[in-house]
Parts: C-alpha cells; sequence; structure tokens
C-alpha cells in the first residue's frame, strides 16, 4: 500500500474532481484514495469523533470495483471511485441509521437508501461511512447521548457545529473530501463555516428527501466540500429525481456547468436584477448587510474577514452596496414551526423512550407540545411574509451577503456560548434560519480567521431557484485566490471525549 504521509500527491487532501482526473490519467486509483481516506479516519476519529460508524470492509470492495471499471476505461456516473461521507440521518443500505438517539434500535434489515445515498451508489461513489449528528438534528451543534460530542478541528476544545458537524469536520480533516448533510436551520452552513469549508443549502425540493423530515418544508439536504466546483459536482449527482419525495423539483441544468457558463444564473426568471454572463460576478448587484440592519452584534474579527471578502466581490466586478432586507428577526415563528417538529417526532414515544432523549430536546418538544394550530399557521403566515420581503429584495439584488455566523467556534458540548445568556441554538445562528423559511439557496464560504485559527464564514444568498447563481458567485471566489488555503489538521490534538 502507498504511504501516503510521505506521498506527494496527498490523496486525502485532494479535492474530487483532482481525483477523478488522477484515476483519468493512472497516476493512482480508487482504491488507493479509499486506503488513504480510512488510514486518515483512523487517526483523526480520535481527536474529533466525526463518524459513528466506518465500513472498511465494504468501502474497500467498492473501490476495488471502481478501480477495475477505471482500468477497463469504464467509469460508472460522475462520481466513479471518491470516497464519500454520509450524514447519519440519511437512510443507507446495509448500515443503520441511528440519527444520533438511542431510541433507535441497529438491528433490522436496514434495506434502503435515501434518495441522496441511492443516487451516490448509481454514480459509483465509495461509501466510506456515517458521521455524526445531534440527535435528530435537532440543534446547531453536534453531541448526542448516543455518540457524544464531536469536535471542531481546529481546536478540539471548542465545537464543529451542527447538526451536520460530523460531515464537516471530516471534510476539513481530508477524511473523504464529499459529505452530504442535512440543513433545517443553519445545519450544512454552521459547521461549514465554523470548520473552513464549503457548505451550500439548495433551494427546498432540488434534492429529493426520503422519509421527509419531522420539520417539515424547513429541512433541507446537501453537499458538504472543499470548494464551489466540488460541491456544484456533488449537486449534479444527488439532484436527481426519486419518486419517493412528491416535493421534489423538476430536473435542472448542470450546476458544474453553470460555474463557468452562467447557466440559469441571474436575469429573468430568478428574481435578480442582472444576467451576469459567463463572467464569475462581473455587472452582477449583491447586497451587503453586515449586521441585518443592527440586529445583529457580530464579533470585529467575524465583521473584517466578511467585508474582506465583500470587497473581493466588489474587485471582481460586482456592483456591491450595503443594503438591508426588510425583516426582522423571525425567530418565534421559527421556534414554532421547529418545536412543533420536535413534538410531532417523539409523539408516538413512551415515558421510557423520552427519558433517553437529550435534555435540550425535550425541552423544545414540550414548548412545541403547548402550540394549537392556529399558533401553527400564524408561524406559516409569518413565513410566507418573510419570503414575500425575501422576493421583492431580490427583484433589485442578484446576491445577498452577510456573515455565515456572528461568532467563531466556542466549546464544546454547549448548545451556546458561555456568558452569552442565549437559551437556544437560535441565539447565536440569525443569520442562516431565516433562509430555511423562505427555502432559498445559500453558502457559506471560508474567508479567513480569527485570532485563535478559528475559520470564519461569509454567506451568500440568492433568491428560490438561482442556485447556480450562488455557486458561480462562490466559485468565482475560489478561482480568484479570496478563499484562504486554511492548513489542513493533521494530528497530536487532544482526544475528543464523551
Amino acid at each position: 500500500m502507498t504511504d501516503h504521509t510521505t506521498d506527494p500527491t496527498r490523496l486525502t487532501d485532494l479535492t474530487a474532481r483532482r481525483l477523478l482526473a488522477g484515476y483519468e490519467r493512472g497516476d493512482f486509483s480508487p482504491l488507493d484514495a479509499t486506503r488513504a481516506v480510512l488510514d486518515r479516519i483512523e487517526v483523526v476519529q480520535p481527536q474529533v469523533n466525526a463518524f459513528v460508524r466506518v465500513d472498511a470492509e465494504a468501502a474497500l470492495a467498492q473501490a476495488e470495483a471502481s478501480t477495475a471499471r477505471w482500468r477497463g476505461r469504464e467509469p460508472r456516473g460522475l462520481l466513479d471511485g471518491v470516497p464519500v461521507s454520509v450524514k447519519d440521518i440519511f437512510l443507507q443500505r446495509g448500515s443503520p441509521t441511528l440519527r444520533g438517539s438511542r431510541t433507535v434500535r441497529a438491528g433490522g434489515a436496514w434495506d434502503e437508501d435515501a434518495p441522496a445515498v441511492a443516487r451516490l451508489r448509481e454514480h459509483g461513489a465509495v461509501l466510506v461511512g456515517k458521521t455524526t449528528t445531534p440527535e435528530f438534528g435537532w440543534k446547531g451543534v453536534t453531541d448526542s447521548p448516543l455518540s457524544g460530542v464531536t469536535r471542531n478541528p481546529y481546536d478540539p476544545s471548542r465545537t464543529s457545529g451542527g447538526s451536520s458537524g460530523g460531515s464537516a469536520a471530516a471534510v476539513a480533516l481530508g477524511a473523504g473530501p464529499l459529505s452530504i448533510g442535512t440543513d433545517g436551520g443553519g445545519s450544512v452552513r454552521i459547521p461549514a463555516s465554523f470548520c473552513g469549508i464549503f457548505g451550500f443549502k439548495p433551494t427546498y425540493g432540488r434534492v429529493p428527501l426520503y422519509p421527509s423530515s419531522p420539520f417539515g418544508t424547513l429541512a433541507h439536504a446537501g453537499p458538504m466540500t472543499r470548494d464551489a466546483a466540488d460541491a456544484a459536482l456533488l449537486m449534479d449527482v444527488i439532484s436527481g429525481a426519486d419518486w419517493r419525495d412528491w416535493s421534489q423539483l423538476a430536473p435542472a441544468p448542470s450546476l458544474s456547468a453553470a460555474l463557468t457558463e452562467g447557466a440559469g444564473a441571474g436575469g429573468a426568471g430568478t428574481g435578480g436584477a442582472g444576467t451576469g454572463g459567463a463572467s464569475g460576478v462581473k455587472g452582477l448587484r449583491i447586497a451587503y448587510s453586515p449586521t441585518f440592519g443592527n440586529q445583529v452584534a457580530v464579533r470585529p474579527e467575524v465583521a473584517s474577514a466578511v467585508r474582506r471578502a465583500v470587497g473581493r466581490l466588489a474587485e471582481l466586478g460586482a456592483y456591491i452596496e450595503e443594503a438591508d432586507p426588510d425583516i426582522t428577526d423571525p425567530v418565534e415563528a421559527f421556534h414554532t414551526l421547529w418545536f412543533s417538529g420536535a413534538a410531532r417526532l417523539v409523539e408516538p414515544f413512551g415515558a421510557e423512550q423520552r427519558e433517553l432523549l437529550d435534555p435540550g430536546l425535550r425541552e423544545i418538544v414540550a414548548a412545541g407540545e403547548r402550540y394549537s394550530a392556529l399558533d401553527y399557521l400564524a408561524a406559516v403566515d409569518a413565513r410566507m411574509e418573510l419570503g414575500r420581503r425575501f422576493g421583492r429584495f431580490h427583484e433589485s439584488y442578484d446576491l445577498l451577503v452577510t456573515p455565515t455566523l456572528p461568532i467563531t467556534a466556542f466549546e464544546a458540548g454547549r448548545e451556546t456560548p458561555r456568558g452569552s445568556g442565549q437559551r437556544r441554538w437560535t441565539g447565536w445562528t440569525p443569520f442562516t434560519y431565516p433562509f430555511n423559511l423562505t427555502q432559498q439557496p445559500a453558502a457559506s464560504v471560508p474567508c479567513g480567521v480569527d485570532g485563535d485559527g478559528l475559520p470564519i464564514g461569509v454567506q451568500l444568498v440568492a433568491a428560490r431557484h438561482a442556485d447556480a447563481l450562488v455557486l458561480r458567485a462562490a466559485h468565482a471566489l475560489y478561482e480568484s485566490g479570496a478563499v484562504p488555503r486554511l492548513p489542513v489538521p493533521r494530528s497530536g490534538a487532544t482526544p475528543a471525549g464523551s
């Protein structure tokens, strides 16, 4: 086996696209890459606790089959031989999906793939393992009664964020270049920001989901990757149609092609103000809202990094205007919908099962059980009005740029920063959950680090269905060199506890 610790190609550092190019040239094989990733998982798992399950035997068998296909010049699909991890919210055939909960039994057939996982198999991806989640994905950090605490790759005493924190940590640490996560209030973008990777929440329905989320149409599935180009490639795979999700959108043009062609980005029909063409962000009208109109207190180091990213967009030819959307914090409407979903989720549970739940989850379940149908419908009304306001906003602006989060990663094992006075995770995620209410595409792009070396993210948001525009703008930042090349954490970190 190749010694990848001295191999100059550093297989665990390569993007999916670079792996595929290497397979094509015969520089290395899917088996080489998969062995390197499995070796890497062995090193990083004690440090950050990113995985709940790794099936090395199955992954190596898939990699061997892929290697044979590449040898015969007959690769299957867009991701043949690329190691991918899957958040333990998605069903995966042959692997228990426990969703971070002691209430889910591991026994049984587990004979069905979620739509996104089924598409990965069809395209030849190598499924290396399932990543951690808080219980049922209920909060913006990743710890659970079942699998313990998932930690930040840049400082294991800090949180990875959540709820897709295991996926973010895995990608950041080179334990596979691609992962799929879920985002119901920021759960892809939050850990992407804290862990210094790219995370994309597409328009609701672009990636089919089955089973449906207990949190309803707040929940999206999306890619977590090293850069925007890999995310577009992964989207071209996981957005494939699946009859089990009646709310899926109609098939769309290739998002990978749109990165350079500008297909479907901006202009008439997307709510955008300009066409953008094939030139990155040149000519786009971008609204920069640093604090949502002084509604959010943003840490100065975060504000400075985000402002630099905005300046880079201006250098690339975008028209920048500091402008705030005409909104107030929709947190109460979000809580009504989110807590009600949690209550519905555990409604069948008996007293003994409820005692096994995360105490914080029990609290929001109790709150959700107090809401009436009229309360829920009032929250739906507030959601519709928020969507209308953002729709009007995007008549004037192609993109909205904000910080992904107002802070960097805080102490692991906590739902909120110590001393913040905040009760729930939504207190420190005011830039993310509004766009689950409105179902808009949004991405987090790394844009710097704070004084402790912790990553900072900038958020790009577009009108519904303008997924290509978000990815194209993010890709322009990567191609321009504006995204800092954060060092991949290696070893020597404090072991992750539970």
